[in-house]
């Protein structure tokens, strides 16, 4: 039977076989992580779940957090969380590795956990911060709409 390899996950598909790689789950993507960087992922969750209305999904090798869009994502790695952060500035912080131009009004900035103590101020009230940011975006696109 003929076969076809996924361009994604490099998985061999039999000719006539359903296949998804795309799909995935929270639990799939953190069940391989050390016990710290569970913690630490399980009180990113929790800190962002306490700010309110919004999705929490996985796609590709990411878990996202969105209200009308994403304000932040986690990226599991081997050794640590890479926390994706969407502000309309840059963060200028140790815990900051690089900031880089998301849109024309948000920046990207990339912060790396390896421990649960770690998710603690700063790094919580910047996760509010751009759950707050991600509102007044969608208010400002909602105002440009109605004009």
């Amino acid at each position: 039977m003929a076969r076809r390899q996924c361009y994604h996950c490099k998985q061999w598909i039999e000719k006539g076989e359903e296949h998804d790689c795309w799909t995935t789950t929270e639990a799939a993507l953190t069940e391989d992580l050390s016990e710290d960087l569970q913690d630490a992922y399980e009180r990113l969750r929790e800190t962002a779940v306490s700010f309110g209305d919004q999705r929490i999904y996985a796609s590709h090798h990411s878990i996202m957090f969105a209200r009308s869009s994403c304000y932040f994502f986690v990226r599991p790695k081997k050794s640590y969380l890479e926390v994706v952060v969407f502000l309309g500035r840059a963060l200028r912080a140790p815990q900051v590795k690089r900031a880089d131009e998301a849109s024309k009004s948000k920046i990207a900035n990339f912060i790396r956990v390896t421990h649960r103590d770690e998710v603690e101020p700063p790094i919580t009230d910047w996760l509010r911060e751009a759950y707050e940011f991600s509102a007044t975006k969608k208010a400002a696109r909602a105002r440009s709409l109605r004009r």
